[in-house]
């Protein structure tokens, strides 16, 4: 999409404040819902229309499915040669009897299998309790009804591993970080998935080690990929992770599916999935409930990010829901380092949280964000529903570098409706890198204070292609057919026109 300088408005060093003032519109409110519903645009793109279904004997089929999917990234996949159980290797499943050693060497006798038709490792129903073990390839660790993974709270059962090359240390404290409970590395056809067993972190001896600041080295994760191509994980529920809770890193093909995923909501980062320097990455039908980010896209931190150069891109999260207090229903960032282009967010629905879509960067990241589209998405009672932000201040050493300011372009919002929200849209860009591309349709906000201000800084685009201008950086107006409005209804809020109007003021929001 190009963006039209002379079609644009633009918000620099002399931003302003978009009063909102409400229109007696009761009367109309059945009207006005019923229309904002109807005026999203589903989209009917599709990448593979495939559903993948699995079973504890291994005969892996494709089922047809009506809806759009992204479930094609992940290849197709032979039936596994070799399937055994955990209890065939010893293991016991009381809820007590760690079986850590148990799983490492039910993979060690599994992985033979990987260059003649893959293995499968069964996990039967009950209470397994397990520090870390690793992954192999052409590999599936498939859960029962009632089977549950219950993470060791012995933390020598998560060793120190190294840091990712593009963090340059741990993302909460210099050294090492604890590897994942469930973790993989240069590994190729891995399906972790079952008929909706569980994966239990135990997270709280984790959380209270961050809370009481005696946190040693960086928590690990619940599910950690690295370096590998062709993974699904479906059909499971993961909670209480100890940090975030799917982390796939330089993967690619990756499809996370019908997952369920929950943690306290006052869990300190218990971020649902981030994939991060990852490609084709696909992410829809799961449900989140989380301390931090339902999902967050990431792609390193600072100067370790830009040194690394490894993007995120091809992206797509469909049919995410969920709600989170503390963070957004999908982030973008903060670590971006390494740059995140071609991001799709559609059909999304998040509730009683503190942002609905968020892009987060800083002064010292680099990188770029572009090339992101956002659409048909539900919000219900979110304090801020749209965010660009900056300024979080969080770098990982010395080492940053101030004048490496990142690149935010080509930004998409169409077919917003909030309900209820607390706060107005705020997008701040940065000084010396404006965010510009900022393409905004359809956006609704219903139920809002008559206080209500939009936020805007150094944030450029535009709304419509029809007559929006900005008068000398100060007082936007509309023009249509050469009379100027003091008061009008801006496109960029909503496409139903009768119950929001703008008050643009040359009113000065700070520097």
């Amino acid at each position: 999409m190009d963006f039209d300088e002379k079609q644009s408005f633009g918000f620099g060093r002399n931003a302003m404040i978009a009063k909102v003032t409400r229109f007696s519109w009761s009367p109309f409110l059945f009207l006005i819902t019923l229309i904002a519903l109807l005026s999203f645009q589903i989209t009917t793109k599709t990448i593979y229309p495939i559903k993948i279904a699995f079973s504890s004997t291994s005969k892996t089929g494709v089922s047809a499915d009506t809806r759009t999917s992204c479930a094609g990234f992940f290849g197709e996949l032979p039936e596994r040669k070799a399937v055994m159980s955990i209890r065939e290797f010893g293991g016991v499943g009381d809820g007590k009897t760690s079986n850590t050693e148990t799983f490492r060497k039910a993979i060690r006798y599994l992985q033979r299998f990987g260059e003649s038709g893959g293995a499968q490792l069964n996990v039967p129903k009950g209470i397994w309790v397990t520090g870390s073990f690793n992954l192999t390839s052409n590999f599936t660790l498939f859960l029962e009804e009632g089977a549950v993974i219950l993470g060791s709270q012995d933390p020598k059962e998560w060793p120190i591993i190294e840091p990712l090359p593009s963090y340059g240390r741990g993302r909460e404290r210099l050294g090492g970080r604890h590897i994942s409970l469930v973790h993989g590395d240069g590994l190729t056809n891995v399906v972790i998935t079952g008929n909706n067993g569980t994966i239990d972190g135990q997270g709280k001896m984790w959380w209270e080690l961050w809370w009481n600041r005696t946190l040693e080295h960086t928590r690990g994760h619940l599910v950690e990929l690295m370096n590998s191509n062709n993974i699904l994980i479906a059909n499971l529920t993961f909670c209480n992770a100890p940090f975030w809770t799917i982390h796939p890193v330089y993967c690619s093909n990756v499809v996370v599916k019908d997952m369920t995923i929950l943690a306290p909501l006052k869990a300190p980062n218990t971020d649902g999935i981030d994939p991060d320097s990852s490609t084709n990455v696909c992410i829809e039908d799961c449900y989140i409930e989380s301390g931090d980010d339902l999902v967050a896209v990431k792609s390193g931190w600072d100067q370790y990010g830009i040194k690394m150069a490894r993007p995120s891109s091809n992206i797509v999260v469909r049919r995410v829901s969920g709600t989170t207090p503390t963070c957004s229903g999908v982030g973008i960032g903060s670590e971006m380092s390494g740059g995140i282009f071609n991001i799709t967010i559609e059909d999304l629905h998040v509730w009683d949280s503190a942002a609905g879509v968020r892009i987060k960067t800083d002064n010292g990241r680099g990188g770029y964000i572009a090339n992101i589209t956002i659409s048909n998405v539900t919000m219900e009672r979110v304090k801020v529903p749209i965010r660009f932000s900056r300024g979080s201040n969080d770098h990982p050493d010395e080492g940053w570098d101030p004048k490496a300011v990142p690149v935010v372009k080509g930004i998409s919002i169409r077919n917003v409706v909030s309900f209820n929200s607390t706060k107005a849209p705020v997008l701040e860009g940065i000084e010396d890198a404006p965010f510009g591309g900022i393409c905004m349709k359809n956006v609704s906000l219903l139920g809002v204070v008559s206080s209500l201000s939009w936020h805007c800084e150094f944030v450029s685009g535009f709304a419509d292609e029809r007559d929006m201008k900005l008068l000398h950086g100060r007082a936007l107006r509309l023009y249509s057919l050469g009379t100027n409005f003091g008061k009008f209804v801006f496109s960029v809020l909503t496409s139903l026109g009768d119950f929001l109007t703008l008050d643009f003021t040359d009113s000065v929001i700070g520097h």
